[in-house]
């Protein structure tokens, strides 16, 4: 079996990076709309893939979870947010946003190849994908369908995290998707009234950062007003989460860079 088929170019697309993790719960879905406001501050085109099409959850953290995207029975449309960031999820196409998706594993791939075969989603300097956790069909079909400039990795600072997360890399490294680096989310908390940082962890992680063999492109503490905030628009976040995206911005794009200067040698 051939796990890496050839995939289908986007010419309108420069570049496209998925985040994952090992298992949920560990703020991926944050950190991917994150990463996208940060680029499209910075006036670069962006797009958003929800490709946890079980869980989905970029509509409501980008602010759109009213409306609903529209095909025009062989193009899938993207929806636009305020800050211009165009996004498909499964739940712009249901009437409700907790209606479940029963789907088997070949509907749920089906659905990932008509997201980035059949949508219209323009010209992009980044589309961000933000995967399921773990190394289901549905993250196998997206590794064998688009082709990835890199992924960005998210976990918390626990050892039996980076193990679940390590399988992930590993996937990633079968199929060919170059692993750009960590972001390593929650180490710390921020009390919201006196601006004081506590670890939340402190299992000396030094050891699981080398199980998974990347290098940490951000370090982020948990902010009570971006956990509990109902999406995660640029003009309502904080000059301290906004300096946090562009962290993941920055080591993203640096991280982009050493590997193309890598592969020309």
């Amino acid at each position: 079996m051939d796990l890496v088929p050839e995939k289908k170019i986007n010419p309108k697309i420069k570049r496209v990076i998925g985040v994952v993790s090992g298992k949920g719960g560990v703020g991926k879905s944050t950190v991917a709309v994150l990463l996208a406001q940060s680029l499209a501050a910075r006036e670069l085109r962006v797009g958003m893939l929800d490709a946890d099409i079980t869980g989905p959850s970029l509509p409501r953290l980008l602010g759109v979870d009213s409306f609903r995207a529209e095909s025009d029975g062989s193009k899938l449309f993207p929806i636009v947010n305020e800050e211009g960031i165009r996004v498909l999820s499964i739940n712009l196409f249901n009437e409700r946003e907790d209606e479940p998706v029963i789907w088997r594993g070949p509907l749920l791939g089906k659905a990932i190849e008509q997201f980035w075969n059949d949508s219209d989603w323009g010209d992009l300097d980044y589309l961000i994908v933000d995967f399921p956790p773990g190394t289901s069909d549905i993250a196998l079909t997206a590794l064998q369908t688009i082709p990835f400039s890199g992924l960005v990795v998210v976990g918390t600072p626990q050892d039996y995290v980076s193990m679940i997360v390590s399988k992930s890399v590993k996937m990633a490294a079968m199929l060919k998707a170059p692993a750009l680096g960590m972001v390593e989310n929650m180490r710390t908390m921020v009390c919201p009234h006196c601006g004081k940082e506590t670890k939340l962890f402190d299992d000396g992680n030094e050891g699981g950062r080398a199980r998974i063999g990347l290098p940490v492109l951000a370090e982020l503490p948990w902010r009570k007003e971006v956990a509990q905030a109902r999406s995660l628009r640029w003009s309502s976040l904080s000059a301290e989460a906004k300096k946090d995206a562009d962290t993941i911005a920055s080591g993203m794009e640096l991280a982009l860079a050493s590997l193309k200067s890598a592969s020309a040698r």
